[in-house]
């Protein structure tokens, strides 16, 4: 017997209208939403956001500000600002979620996997012992033990001090 796994919030992407462009583009736009767009910095080549269809809790997409598709297409400057916040984003996951160990890469082009194969970024999967279950297994589902804005909330203070924009604190939860 097949038992149910609800996941009512997926029907907002599914039926919700589709944003035109690169949200990757879009995203580091205005300070004024940050916080809607899960930005927890943003310098003047790079920020960082999380990924609003991640593979775990805290996964977070690190990306240039500038519209490019590969790592070969910045300029130095911006593969400097990139890869500077993409170390500092591995330190401050470690802090903010206590993660034991983690996933770092780009996926570079469509057939590598790219999401957004016009808009090169990176993505930081915070990982810990025992954190994969029978569910991705046995019923193509994972299970994400804490929703988006609680991620925010929690990587916010680790963020906090890499210069750059950020959205306003968060008020107590």
């Amino acid at each position: 017997m097949t038992t149910a796994l609800w996941a009512p919030w997926r029907m907002d992407y599914l039926f919700g209208e589709k944003p035109t462009g690169c949200f990757l583009c879009e995203h580091p736009k205005e300070e004024a939403h940050f916080r809607e767009h899960l930005v927890l910095v943003a310098q003047p080549h790079a920020f960082v956001c999380l990924n609003r269809y991640p593979f775990t809790t805290s996964h977070i997409l690190v990306a240039p500000r500038r519209h490019v598709g590969d790592l070969a297409d910045l300029e130095a400057d911006e593969y400097a600002a990139l890869m500077t916040l993409l170390r500092e984003s591995t330190i401050r996951l470690r802090l903010g979620v206590k993660c034991q160990g983690m996933n770092v890469g780009f996926n570079l082009g469509k057939s590598a996997g790219a999401g957004v194969p016009g808009h090169v970024h990176g993505h930081v999967v915070p990982r810990w012992e025992g954190d994969t279950n029978f569910m991705p297994v046995l019923a193509d589902v994972r299970v994400m033990p804490e929703y988006l804005d609680e991620s925010w909330r929690r990587l916010y203070d680790a963020f906090v001090d890499i210069p750059g924009a950020r959205a306003p604190a968060p008020g107590p939860a």
